[in-house]
């Protein structure tokens, strides 16, 4: 089993344990949709990752306040494969949940076959192989054990009948039998949207507290109207009752210059003492326009009240900062390294690939991480995303990286790479929907040069849309020449205002120059996915057997 980090002393007074706060987001960067359970004295929590390998990353707490990454549900080993694309495919919207010694993750991949449920012994892994459920339609699939143990499954889906025999979305929900993964009943729809004709129904979660069921779904899209809605009923096959209180959680009221947006999709947890809380994603505003860091996970107390839940009472809006349980302990962990040497032959769980990587083109030797100067593109057009499996072995870049968490970060690396032809290497800042800015070595008419690159994409709708159609633009917006073999990179950003510099060491780095980060994080991308930081080469679609060898990768 998972054993925790060794905490840090506890801060005291007297013989008093000081109270602690719960600091939102409790979770920074992009780690949306998340799903949390507690096992006993601990609680795990898991977030979508969309096209980013390996998938679902897995995070424990004792306190609710600190929390450190113990593993990721979908690795090589049990067969998980993704494909690059646009950012807004793949694993999205996991539940996790505990029942009888076991761990689920119940998910869709919408890269590969769809629904599909992992189980575990241990949180932190190794998590079985994928039991595809072909007979689970639609997205947002989840698992509700009842206090007998039964089992059941539930996911959205157009199967409200409006009255016009025009199907809408709403939550259906169906026995099932946990052991053989398959339905074994007739679904049922109980639940369609909280607000006449509400925008996309999604999320259930499904919960048994005193007398009755407890379903809690999101509404209103995953950007700024995205709140929390609760209905309830003391029977599973019926028409659930919605709350009048409706939405219970939302920032979507407080107008589009709020500094914390997007708030829904919700999860409760109950801890030891009978008190509960809830986790959700939010996004934390930029300049009061961009959203780069994407979404992100917040927190906070919930009571009940004449049988309903209350989300954040007297406020009704996520807070920055809340009490901790006082239940709970605080239990804190050791910071996070911020600082990859690449001496072990395995990368720290929170490094992460863009698509599943081909074994041909990344290798830690030497005390190096080396990425090979693929065919393929970091910066590839966007192509139309279907929600059903579209595999291919060649949708992957040479990327290593890691999510952004705060506003201000800066990524240095040291890197030893040569240009030949059209091959470039360097460190990049990835956003979804190809929105890019990239700082590489590159050899130009015979010359080397260090050079920074914009990368944008024009498009009339998301690519998940039919008819979809792009356009990428690619513009150079600095170029200096550089003819040593190892360079010094590093991007400075402070909220949108991005300073590049080099040199061939850190003590005697050049400013290169300024960028406007508001460039690759225009609103229209959206905040389904966050900024990635990372290292990066490519033949830029040409073959090559070159490769680029970092040194170290620091992000503070």
């Amino acid at each position: 089993m998972f054993e925790p980090k060794t905490p840090f002393p506890m801060a005291m007074k007297g013989d008093k344990l000081m109270s602690y706060k719960l600091n939102n987001p409790i979770i920074p960067g992009y780690y949306p949709d998340p799903s949390i359970i507690r096992v006993e004295d601990d609680f795990y929590l898991a977030c979508s990752s969309f096209e980013m390998f390996p998938g679902i990353p897995i995070f424990h707490s004792k306190d609710l306040a600190h929390w450190e990454q113990i593993g990721n549900a979908l690795t090589e080993e049990n067969g998980f494969h993704m494909e690059k694309n646009c950012g807004v495919g793949g694993l999205m919207a996991p539940t996790i949940r505990y029942n009888n010694g076991t761990y689920y993750i119940i998910n869709a991949n919408f890269a590969d076959k769809g629904n599909y449920i992992c189980t575990a012994k241990d949180p932190a892994g190794p998590w079985s192989e994928p039991h595809w459920m072909d007979d689970v339609p639609g997205i947002d699939a989840s698992i509700f054990f009842d206090n007998d143990g039964s089992c059941y499954v539930m996911g959205t889906g157009d199967v409200w009948d409006n009255g016009t025999g025009v199907k809408e979305r709403g939550i259906w929900l169906a026995p099932y039998d946990i052991e053989n993964f398959r339905v074994t009943g007739e679904p049922y729809t109980i639940y369609n949207s909280a607000m006449r004709g509400g925008a996309s129904p999604e999320a259930p979660h499904l919960y048994h507290i005193g007398d009755y069921y407890y379903l809690i779904i999101a509404e209103g899209g995953t950007e700024h109207y995205h709140a929390v809605m609760v209905a309830r009923s003391k029977e599973l096959f019926s028409f659930f009752e919605g709350n009048p209180a409706n939405p219970v959680m939302t920032h979507r009221h407080m107008g589009f210059k709020s500094p914390i947006i997007n708030v829904g999709h919700a999860d409760l947890v109950e801890l030891k003492d009978g008190s509960w809380y809830a986790v959700m994603l939010g996004s934390r505003l930029i300049d009061e326009k961009y959203k780069n860091l994407g979404r992100e996970t917040f927190i906070c107390p919930v009571i009940w009240e004449r049988e309903w839940p209350v989300f954040s009472p007297e406020t009704g809006k996520i807070e920055w900062s809340y009490d901790g349980p006082e239940s709970l302990e605080e239990t804190v962990y050791p910071e996070e390294n911020k600082f990859d040497d690449f001496d072990e032959q395995k990368l720290s769980l929170y490094m992460t690939f863009w698509g599943t990587p081909g074994k041909e083109c990344w290798k830690i030797e030497d005390s190096c991480l080396k990425l090979k100067c693929i065919h393929q593109r970091l910066d590839d057009d966007l192509e139309q995303m279907g929600m059903e499996g579209t595999l291919s072995d060649d949708k992957y870049a040479a990327f290593v990286g890691r999510r952004q968490c705060k506003m201000d970060t800066t990524i240095t690396t040291r890197m030893t790479f040569v240009p030949e032809g059209q091959e470039s290497a360097g460190i990049a800042i990835v956003q979804a929907m190809n929105h890019q800015l990239h700082v590489e070595r590159a050899c130009e008419n015979g010359k080397q040069v260090v050079r920074v690159k914009l990368i944008t994409a024009d498009y009339q709708q998301p690519p998940y849309f039919p008819g979809f159609t792009s356009t990428t633009n690619r513009e150079d917006i600095c170029t200096v020449e550089y003819d040593k073999d190892t360079i010094v990179l590093q991007i400075e950003m402070h909220n949108e205002d991005f300073t590049i510099r080099y040199g061939e060491s850190e003590e005697n780095l050049k400013e290169l120059c300024k960028a406007d980060g508001s460039l690759i994080n225009p609103e229209k991308v959206g905040c389904m996915c966050g900024t990635v930081l990372g290292m990066y080469a490519t033949g830029n679609e040409e073959d090559s057997e070159n490769t680029a060898a970092f040194d170290w990768f620091r992000c503070e």
